[in-house]
């Protein structure tokens, strides 16, 4: 019985140092953390929606700050992009408006080039990335 009681309590012990030893080799895991900053006419640009789409699998986004800087998220509590090539779309969020607003609808001050019809790529590695985009409103 007391070896019985001794080998179950080592289990927690075991199992905390395999998990401490996994996060410690791999500090991103498969994916590439991804941020930097957007800027539209060389002026940082706020509450952009930057979305990295790759080839196969699920896109990751974020939204720039005030001073234009983005961190993507893969899912709810995954940081990051998967590793590999990504079309790269960056469109404006558009601001709440009261369901009885009448007036014209929202046009994106970004061009098609950029998040429609994007031309941007970007190559995603393993570990830390960053990806600066300088947008032209013409």
């Amino acid at each position: 019985m007391r070896k019985y009681l001794r080998n179950a309590m080592a289990l927690p012990s075991l199992a905390l140092a395999l998990f401490l030893a996994g996060c410690s080799a791999n500090q991103y895991g498969d994916m590439g953390l991804v941020s930097g900053t957007v800027t539209l006419d060389g002026k940082p640009y706020p509450n952009a929606e930057v979305t990295f789409a790759p080839q196969e699998g699920r896109p990751s986004s974020g939204v720039t700050d005030e001073q234009g800087h983005y961190e993507l998220r893969y899912i709810r509590t995954t940081m990051g992009a998967v590793p590999g090539e990504h079309r790269v779309r960056i469109e404006t969020t558009p601001p709440l408006r009261d369901p009885s607003y009448r007036g014209p609808a929202f046009k994106d001050p970004i061009p098609a080039k950029y998040n429609r019809r994007s031309e941007l790529t970007a190559v995603v590695e393993k570990g830390p990335n960053s990806f600066d985009f300088e947008l032209l409103s013409k």
